[in-house]
Parts: structure tokens; sequence; C-alpha cells
């Protein structure tokens, strides 16, 4: 499945920078800004023939809708030639010919322009419906076309380019950058041409009809291009930056909704808020300054316009005084003299309409500049290419040739230094060394994730650059030490590592990796969702469904980094050896800490500084006493001596294993970010989505009151110019029937000033509108997404558990729906008053001028209103239904792009896509059916102006004749003036119709978020009881409690669970992966409440004390940390985010975590970013630095997952020194698969099926001989 790439002619070729740099003084104080954008056939790059043909259409339909009103004037010019020959003008003969009294009656001369009204209204209805639909329709596919493209892009990028590019950005470029190249070719591109056309036949017929006058008028034209050029030149350097803060924004979100436990546990919710607003702020900035760009612009073009108006109508009088000596007549006429004036006027104005597109087109090819940017970039190892050899056979000779490699984020950091070493194939190798050495680094070479700067890794003699990418990766296993699952089914997950493989193959896999018991225990078996990232599942089960999904798909080479690191004691044997007869007839390597595991290697290779330091077998290694020997030692001296002789002497008596025990839990404890798709969130039923009054919106802009308010003067003054121009106009055409010529003189100079003061007026009014709402409009913008941020870090936990509330789901909120609400705020508010201001004001003179005319156009309102109404409502259900869909779509992409090494690593990349693109279908189809009502029902409303002015001038040339109600031709001109210049604002006010119903859909979503009523809040605490340190007695008691997580009610996980913590004490938790010991400190933390029971600290429960103290008073270690896109202090100084943690606090903090020595050696020291979720450090790495920052804060309790897990055996020892002190005086809580590490806690509970079966001291329960004793023998 693929999406067809026909472009327009010349527009396949890459974009280009444009390198013309603009000085922006005014801006950005001299700061040279280079112009990013796209050419104009490059937004188009994407049309198909199909939409070629549509384009087209569309084309030739706003070509003709922008002929109509210039058509109109010809009808007008003919009606008023209608009244000139009824002898109601003026009758002077030295003017104008003087009528006959006996002409037929007036209405039946002006009988056949009444008909060509209704025609014109007729021929719109259908023009419009053309043009709209059929510019609407390919803006879809193209759109959709380019996610699909720019999504395809991302997922075949070279890893090195996501090290330096935020998974967040790449989101955002998906969702609202590709939402603005949307508007800029669709329906307002429509709107552009017919202006556009409008804007020529009204020139074509001014030239014909009176090119002097139509010169004149036009001589002020080219200031209006030039200034439109400069402008739209600083708003597309603005666009840009703009676009780039958003993206950024998005980041920010990204990652923390991913993190949002370690976020939560940290009180980090109001750090993290402050750092998403910074980069609003940013934006906002940008937003305010190009809507005062825009605002000038605008203000200058009236200026020029009015002015323009001012020397046209003091030129067309001079004009109507000179004689045509070859007829005796005037060189122009009043008629003449109107229908150039009329015709230039509507062709200004329709530039003028046209002028906002500007902005949209330069927003358009800003944001197609960044999208095009990453789907033009070529690969440098691009896994969607056929290119490279795939050898029918694969030995499984691996070797490394002076290698020589440094990550291109850290380009100044040398990981591997002239590496050589050789796998035979079939052979078992394992890399051993300290943190950080390079030994997961030759992983990801082997895998080709990167390549090497110098020398070479070559597969059975070939080099693997000369290897098809694809087909390399398809003969390798992998387990990492941090194994990630996708939001899917435990059976898909396995399907994963290989394509069609059968059921029975899956289930076989599954066994030999240890997780058919559990899987089967589960109520959907291998169909049960595991949730985001495998959140459903604990760490043990992740692991073994990611061994079964290696296994499946039976590779030559296997390579497992820290494969069983996961797994409690128990399944760590059965799943080594597992791996232990996977591993036969394949080539393996292994990357170890536990060096138990790698005792049986054929070859190890000790790592240090970058090269192999030493290698051979354990004997051969231990009889050398080198590196390899000091690495053993170190390890065996952190443990206790009986257990270390086991471990380096293993041997598993099958007959001894324990029976097989059934883990009943169908709901892991443990996990970075629940999400289960299944099931929606248990406990509160499915809120419906309220209708949520536009004035709610507006209340939130409150602080903007005032700017508001001078925006709503600024706007109506500006609609209000309109209906006086109309007085002026019509009196100053009426001056014509003057006789005395300086008179004539006088009123004309009076009536040119009164333009030019038009003009300044609305420079100040189109001004003071776009600046003053341009700051209330992104205010509410950032105020929104901010609020929306904020909110959502208030929820508890469970609704972060909630399917409907996935990373991907929230992100796409937030970059979308706060965006959308600027549809029916900010700008388009002034917009809207404007053309208010000009209807309203318009029919009031009307009523006043010429109340029966006026009341005859007011019948036809209705039916407009109506049609706006039935249209907005339409077109809100559709976008409901769209920014439902899309934001599954957007779920897809985030977890496929955050995940993407695992993507890469089983060549998911089209697995993913044909994912996305069938989301993003069913949108696409909604959006077809809505272009078709919004274009018909603005057809509809448009139409409705020419019939309103067919029966006006029909009923007032009635009038007019019999002489009722004193109507005059002077009133008829104002009336129509009103009506003229009111119908082009209810044809504005129309178009923004789609505009305001996705703002309508955006904002019932957002304040449905806004008024969910929290049941843990994590953002702020003001109340519960807080407590000095020294009144603080740190006893625990877990009393009766029971727990389910909210999304499965149906698995109990504690079933009265009963135990008790002393003060100092140093306590552990054991039992199989998934019995409920980290649900024990999931509950400590309040990121859940108890169902039943409690939990008691200091004998108070832990829900009346304030959760913010609570909280400060934990320092936690997870098995999997999770660090921020920071420097490596500010990740450190994350452990307490109550205050400013100082240098000296950081550094003491890291040296107690072994960390300091390593952070000193980098270039940027402590001010190193450790990138994305802390991917340019290794996991040993990482998590002596979430060590650190657990220890900054001082904690009066620790509670440690696993904290040592994934360090190597030099760092552990001395790591756990480390935590054995920071335990000394505080309340310590365990847990622990590696049994040797909790030894010494005084007391030891065992956890079986929800309650404790066991507890006491480790020589106690080895006494008792029970399950414990049984566990450890597994050692």
């Amino acid at each position: 499945m693929s999406v067809k790439n026909v472009s327009l002619p010349n527009l396949k070729e890459p974009i280009k920078e444009n390198k013309k740099k603009s000085k922006i003084k005014f801006w950005n104080k001299e700061k040279k800004t280079k112009t990013q954008v796209v050419s104009f056939f490059t937004l188009f790059r994407y049309a198909t023939k199909l939409d070629a043909l549509f384009m087209v259409i569309g084309t030739i339909g706003a070509l003709a809708n922008g002929a109509t009103m210039p058509l109109m004037m010809l009808v007008f010019t003919n009606i008023i030639d209608g009244f000139t020959n009824f002898g109601k003008i003026c009758d002077l003969p030295a003017n104008f010919t003087t009528p006959s009294v006996d002409l037929s009656p007036l209405t039946n001369s002006l009988k056949d322009q009444i008909i060509y009204l209704i025609i014109l209204g007729i021929a719109t209805m259908i023009l419009s419906y053309f043009q709209v639909a059929f510019w609407l329709m390919p803006s879809q596919r193209q759109a959709r076309a380019i996610r699909k493209n720019l999504f395809s892009s991302i997922l075949k990028q070279d890893i090195g380019w996501f090290d330096v590019y935020k998974s967040g950005e790449l989101t955002n470029r998906l969702t609202d950058d590709v939402d603005k190249i949307k508007d800029a070719f669709g329906d307002k591109f429509g709107n552009a041409i017919q202006n556009v056309s409008t804007f020529i036949g009204g020139i074509v017929i001014g030239f014909v009809k009176g090119w002097k006058l139509t010169l004149v008028i036009l001589s002020l034209s080219p200031l209006i291009f030039a200034s439109a050029i400069m402008f739209t030149k600083i708003a597309e350097v603005l666009t840009s930056n703009e676009l780039k803060s958003y993206a950024r924004a998005g980041a920010v979100a990204e990652e923390v909704f991913t993190a949002i436990r370690t976020v939560f546990a940290f009180n980090g919710a109001q750090k993290e808020h402050k750092r998403y607003e910074s980069k609003l702020d940013e934006a906002k900035k940008y937003g305010i300054r190009k809507a005062t760009i825009n605002g000038l612009l605008m203000g200058f073009i009236w200026i020029v316009i009015n002015g323009a108006y001012a020397l046209g109508f003091w030129y067309g009088w001079t004009l109507s005084l000179k004689i045509d000596p070859n007829t005796g007549l005037p060189e122009y006429t009043i008629g003449k003299i109107l229908l150039v004036f009329f015709s230039i006027i509507i062709a200004i104005f329709s530039l003028g309409n046209a002028g906002p597109f500007i902005g949209t087109l330069a927003t358009g090819r800003g944001a197609a500049f960044e999208v095009f940017k990453i789907i033009d970039r070529k690969p440098s190892i691009d896994t969607s290419s056929n290119e490279g050899e795939k050898p029918n056979d694969v030995t499984g000779n691996i070797e490394f040739d002076n290698v020589n490699f440094n990550y291109p984020s850290r380009p100044d950091i040398k990981i591997l230094n002239g590496l050589n070493l050789k796998v035979k194939s079939g052979s078992t190798v394992a890399l051993v060394g300290s943190s950080g050495c390079g030994k997961s680094t030759c992983i990801q070479l082997i895998q080709r994730f990167y390549d090497p700067l110098n020398g070479n890794v070559k597969l059975d003699g070939n080099n693997l650059r000369s290897l098809n990418v694809k087909w390399l990766r398809s003969q390798i296993g992998v387990v990492n030490q941090e194994p990630i699952l996708f939001s899917t089914t435990i059976k898909e997950n396995i399907r994963f590592g290989k394509e069609n493989v059968t059921d029975e193959e899956i289930i076989e896999a599954a066994k030999n990796a240890n997780a058919h018991d559990f899987i089967m225990s589960l109520s959907d078996n291998y169909d049960t969702k595991v949730g985001d990232r495998g959140g459903q599942l604990s760490g043990g089960q992740k692991q073994r469904i990611a061994i079964a999904r290696a296994l499946v798909r039976n590779p030559k080479i296997l390579l497992l980094d820290e494969a069983t690191s996961a797994l409690d004691n128990e399944s760590e044997s059965i799943v080594q050896a597992a791996l232990d007869k996977a591993r036969l007839g394949r080539t393996t390597i292994i990357v170890a800490h536990r060096l138990s595991t790698i005792l049986n290697a054929d070859v190890i290779f000790a790592f240090e500084d970058g090269k192999v330091k030493e290698y051979g077998t354990h004997t051969d290694l231990m009889s050398k006493k080198g590196l390899y020997y000091k690495l053993v030692i170190t390890q065996q001296a952190s443990m206790d001596s009986q257990a270390s002789l086991r471990k380096i002497n293993p041997t598993i008596d099958e007959n001894s294993k324990l029976d097989s025990i059934k883990e009943n839990i169908l709901m892991s404890e443990k996990s970075n970010e629940f999400d289960s798709k299944e099931n929606e969130e248990k406990g509160e039923k499915k809120e419906k989505k309220k209708d949520v009054s536009m004035f709610k919106v507006l209340k939130l802009n409150g602080p903007e009151w005032y700017f508001i308010v001078i925006g709503c003067l600024a706007s109506l003054i500006s609609g209000a110019v309109q209906p006086a121009f109309s007085i002026v106009f019509s009196k100053a055409i009426f001056i014509f029937s003057e006789c005395d010529i300086k008179k004539q003189e006088q009123s004309i100079i009076l009536y040119s000033i009164l333009f030019i003061v038009f003009g300044i007026v609305t420079f100040i009014s189109n001004l003071l509108q776009n600046s003053m709402f341009g700051i209330s409009g992104e205010n509410l913008t950032k105020r929104l997404r901010s609020k929306g941020f904020e909110t959502m870090l208030k929820q508890e936990i469970a609704w972060f558990d909630s399917p409907d509330n996935s990373v991907g789901k929230l992100c796409t909120k937030l970059a979308v729906e706060a965006a959308a609400v600027q549809g029916a705020a900010g700008i388009r508010i002034g917009a809207l008053l404007m053309n208010l201001g000009n209807l309203g004001i318009g029919l009031i003179l009307a009523l006043v001028y010429g109340w029966a005319i006026a009341l005859t156009i007011l019948a036809f309102v209705p039916f407009m209103i109506i049609g706006g109404v039935l249209q907005t409502k339409m077109l809100t259900g559709f976008s409901g239904k769209d920014k439902e869909v899309l934001e599954e779509a957007g779920k897809i992409s985030i977890e496929a792009i955050s995940n993407v090494r695992t993507v890469a690593i089983f060549n998911k990349e089209n697995y993913f896509w044909n994912l996305y693109s069938k989301k993003l279908d069913v949108p696409y189809k909604a959006a077809i059916r809505s272009s078709n009502i919004s274009a018909f029902m603005l057809g509809f409303t448009s139409s409705i102006t020419f019939y309103a002015m067919a029966a006006a001038f029909a009923l007032g040339a009635y009038l007019v004749e019999k002489n009722l109600f004193g109507i005059t031709f002077e009133n008829i001109m104002l009336v129509f003036s009103c009506i003229i210049f009111g119908a082009q604002s209810v044809g504005q006010a129309s178009s923004l119709m789609p505009d305001y119903a996705k703002a309508k859909t955006a904002v019932d979503s957002m304040f449905q978020l806004f008024e969910r009523q929290t049941k843990i809040n994590n953002y702020e605490s003001t109340n519960g009881i807080t407590l000095e340190d020294k009144d603080l007695k740190t006893d625990i008691t877990v009393e009766s409690v029971e727990f389910c997580y909210p999304n499965r009610p149906e698995a109990k996980i504690l079933k009265g669970l009963n135990l008790t913590v002393k003060e100092g004490q140093r306590i552990a938790f054991v039992g199989s992966s998934g019995c409920g010991k980290s649900t024990v400190t999931q509950l400590l933390e309040r990121f859940y409440d108890p169902d039943n029971g409690m939990i008691k600290l200091n004998n108070v429960n832990l829900i009346d004390y304030n959760l913010h103290w609570l909280r400060s008073k934990f320092g936690i270690v997870s098995q999997e940390p999770i660090l921020f896109d920071m420097t490596i202090h500010e990740n450190i100084a994350y452990g307490d985010n109550s205050r400013q943690v100082s240098r000296e606090e950081v550094i003491e903090a890291a040296k107690k975590a072994n960390i300091h020595d390593f952070i000193s050696n980098l270039p940027k020291g402590y001010e190193t970013n450790v990138g994305s979720k802390g991917t340019q450090l290794s996991g040993g790495q990482k998590q002596r630095v979430a060590i650190a920052r657990a220890l900054v804060r001082d904690p009066k309790i620790l509670l440690l997952d696993e904290a040592t897990s994934a360090l190597d055996t030099e760092s552990e020892k001395i790591v756990q020194e480390a935590l054995d002190r920071a335990q000394q005086g505080r309340t310590c809580i365990v847990i622990a698969h590696r049994l040797s590490t909790i030894r010494d806690s005084d007391v030891i509970y065992v956890l079986q099926n929800g309650v404790v079966t066991e507890m006491g001291s480790h020589d106690e329960l080895m006494n008792m001989g029970g399950f414990y004793a049984k566990l450890n023998g597994k050692l």
C-alpha cells in the first residue's frame, strides 16, 4: 500500500531554503533570520492527476464565481440608466441627456435587469459549490498524502537522526503543521482565486468603459503590492519561528506524559507546566507580532485604497466636465463614472479580501518547509531501500575490524576506539566491562542502527554496508534490557518477531520463554491487550514476551542485552535454560553485567576504553587475573559467599524445580504508563459531551478584556466605515445634479478629503483590530494549551491508564484543539464584528433612508441564518468525528516514533504505516462529505444576496415610479451601497463557518476536560497534614488492603494485604513476577488509593496527608528509570522540585551514586544533555543518575525497585555500598528479584496472590523451608 506521488510540473525537486537573509530591525534587533519557506508550487507536490482535475474544476468555478460581481456592476449600470431615463437623476442638459416623460414605466424598463440578477444568483449558488467543494476535496486528499509520506519518511530515518530530533516535535509536524499546509491550499485558496477573479473582472470593465479614470484610481496600487511583499516576508519569518516553538512545546508534553509516574513521584507537575509554558510564551510572542504585521498590512492597504477613491473621484468629476466634440455630450456620464468607480471599488475590495490569505499562505509555506525537509531527507541507513545484497544463507561469522565510533549527537565523545573482535559462527560470545564502555554500542552496530566512523563490521565476510538493511535485521533476534511492547495483544506482540507465524509457533515461543503459564492465567489469554509500552504487564512479564518475540523468528544471530535482568529468580533459571537451548546452532552475543549468566560462553571479551582489553573463556580469564578477574571478584564480594559459590558453579536440578506456580495476576503493578484498549476506565461512567457556550471561552480571555474591548471597538469602527462611506458616496454622486460648478468643486474636495479620512480611520482601526485581537487570541491559545496541560497534570494516574488518554491522544488534543478554538476567537471575533458592524449599521441606514426596501431585504435574512446554522451544525458533527479518529492516528504515530528502535529491530515500519494510514482514511471520507455540505450551504447563502437585491431594485423602481414613501434615487443609491457592502460581509461571515464548527467541537472537548473532577490532584496540594521531620516517625502499616486497578476491576491484585514496617527498618518484598510487590510502592506514593483497608504512616492514613509533602518523604528508584531531555544536572536536581538544588548538592548525590567521575570526564560535564528518555547514556549510567536523583532530596523513606539491576559488576558493589549508607537512618523498602541484594534485610515479606504468605529474616525464612527457601535455592 503506498501513496502515489503524482506531482504537478516541476514540483518533485527537493525543497530549497531561501538563503536570502532579511533584517527585521523592529522585531529582532538587527538579527538576521533566514526565510524558511517553500515555493508556491511546491505546496502542491503531492497533487495527483485527480487532484489536479479537481483543482482545475475548482479554479474554473472560483474564476467564474468571481466574475459574477463585476457582471452585477454591468447590470447595476443598466439599472442606473433606467432611473436616468425616467428623469430622476439630473435635468441639466449641460451634463446629462434630458429624458422624455412619455417613456415606458420604470418597472418594465428594469425587468430584464432584475431577471439577470436572479440568473446571477443561481449561477453563484452553482459556481460556489464547485469552487468550495473542488478545492476542499483535493486539499483533504493532499493533506492525507502529506501525512502518510511524512510518517513514512520519519519511520525510515536512521537512528542517529532520532538522537537529535525530539519525537514530540515530529508528532506536532504530523498534526498541527500539516493542518496549516492544508489551509494554504484548501477552500481559502479558492476564495483567494475568486477575489482575484473579481479584481481582474472589475479592472477589465474599468479599462473598457473608462480607461483614463481606471488608470488614475489604480495609480496607487503598486504601493499595495510592494507593502504586501514586504510584510509577507516578515510574516514568513515569524511564522517559521512560531511553528518551531509549538513543536518544542509538543516535545515537552510528549516527554511528560510518557514519564508521568516519574513526574508525579518527584512533585514535578508544576515544574513541567512552567517548562511547557515557556515554549508557549515563545510561540505567543511570534504570533502577536505576526498579527500586528497583518494589521499594519491591511491598514496600509485600506489607506491606499481610500486614497485611490479620493483621487479617482476628483478626476472623474473633471472628466464629467469635458465635452466630447464628436457627440456634444460629456466625455464621462454619471452612469459611466459610477460603473468604472464601482467596478474598481469591487476590484480593490476583493484584493483586500484576498489579503488575509497572504498570511495563511505564508504560514502554510513555512509549515511545508519543515515538513517537506523531513520527507526529502535521505537517511544514511535507509530501511525502505531494496538495495544491498541478500545472501541465500547466513553462517553467522561476525567481525569488528578496527572500528571507531561516536554517537552523532555527541561527536566529541569516542565510544569505540579501534575495536577488533571476531565471533565465530554458532558460538556464544559475551561482552563485559564497566557501564558505558561500548558493549551495547556493538549490539547497535550489528543491527546497523549506526555505521562506524572508521573500520568495518562484517557478517560472513560481507561489510554490513553492502547488505540490505531489512534483510540483515530479519536475521537477528534481539532482547534488550528495557523491552518495549506495543499497544496490541500479546499474540500480536510475539507475532512482531516474524511475519506469517502460526499460532502454534507463537505458543511454542511463549513456552520456551516461560511466558505461557502466566498468559493462560489472563482473562483473554493470548488476546490480552498489553497496553501502551506493555504497561499492563510487570517488568518480568514484559521481558518474557520480548524473549518469545525474539525466539519466534528463529534467528541466525541472537543478541541478548541483559535479557533476563528483569526476571524473578524462579523464572530466570528456566528462561536462562530456554535461552541456552535457543543458542544452539546460532551465533549469540550476550551483553551482561551479571557474570553468572555468561560462564558457559565460548569466548568472553572484556572491554575497556572502547576496545577489547582481553578475551578467552571464563577459566582462561580467571587464570590471567586481569580485568575480567577483577570484575568477577568485585561481583563475588557483593554477594553472600555461599550464594556466590552457587552463582559461579551453577547447577540446575530440574527434578527440584518448584511446581509450576500459576500467575493469576491479570493486571501488573508496575509500568511507566498504563493503556488498555479493550477496557474503558471503570468506576466512572463515560462522560457525555456537553454543549459549551462560546462565552465560556471568552471568559478565559478575561485578563485581556481591555485588549478585547479596544479590538471590538476597532472592529465595529472598521465595519461602520463602509456604511458611512455609503452615505458619503451616495451624496457625492448626487452632487452631479448641482448646476453650480463652483459648488460642485467645493463638494468634490470635501468628499475627497472624507475618503482620505476614512482611509486613516480604517488604517488605525485595522491595526488596533489585528494587534489587540492578536494579543487576546494568542493569549487565549496559550491559556487553553496551558490550562489543558495543567488540567491533565491534575488527573489521577488511573485517568492516564484509560485508552482514551494515551500519550498520543493527549498530545494531539493539546496541539490541535487549542489552535482550533481560534476559529471562534481572536482575529475571527474581529472579522465577525467588523462584518456584523458593516451589515448592522448598513441595515439601520437602509431602514432610515428606505425602510420599505430595507424590509424587503430583511425578509431574505432568515434564509441566510438558516443556511449558516445548518452548515455549522453539520460541520460540527463531522469535526467531532474527525477529532476522535485523528487522535487515534496520533496515538499510533507517537507509539511508533517514541519506540522507533524496536520498530526498526523487527522491520515493522510498514505495519505502523498501514495502521496509521487506515486511521487517516476515516476522517478523510468524512471530510469529503463535509466538503460537499459546506460547499452547498455556502452557495445557497451567497445566492440569496442576489435574490434580495433583485427584489429590492424591483420594489425601488416601483416606489420611485409611483412616488411612494418619498423614495428618491439618492435613497436607492444609499440603500444599494449598504446592500453591496453588506452582501460582502455576509459572504465573509459565511466563509468563517467551517472554522467556527471546528472551534465549537474543540471547545466542547476542552471544557469537558477542564470541568473533570480529579480523584487525586497531582498538580497542587494545599490541604492535608504536614509534619516537621523531627515529628515524623516513619512507621508504615498496611491494614487489610484490597486493590484492583480501575480499568481492570475484575482482577484483584491485593487481597487483604497486611504488613508492618518499623522506622529505620530495611524491608524487602519478594515473590513471583506480578504478585503485587510494586503495587504496594504505588499505593505508598498515592498513585492510587486502596479499594478497601488503609495504609498508615506515623499512624495516620496516607489520604489525610498533604500529597506533595507525603511524596517528598519518599525517594524512589525504579527498575526502568526515565530521564528527561535535559542536562545531567537538571535530571539529578529533579529529585527535589520544591527548591533550587545547588551544584554542590548535585555533585554530592552523584558521588554517592558512583556517577560523578563519569560525568566529570564528559566534555560538558554536568551540562551534558542526556537526550530523549536518556538515550545518550547507557543503562547503567541512567540507573546511577536515577539513584542520584533519589538521594538529592534526602528522603526519609527509600523505595528501591531493583535499583542496581542495570549496573555493571564494577559499579554495583560501590553503588550498593552507597545505597547501604543512604539507608542508614532511613526506612527502606526494597523490591528485588536478585535475592543476594536483600539478605541483610530486617524483614523479608514473601507475596503470593496478593497476600503475605511468609515473613521473617533471611535466616528465619531459610529455616522455614518454604517458598523463599526454594527461590533462594535457585540462586
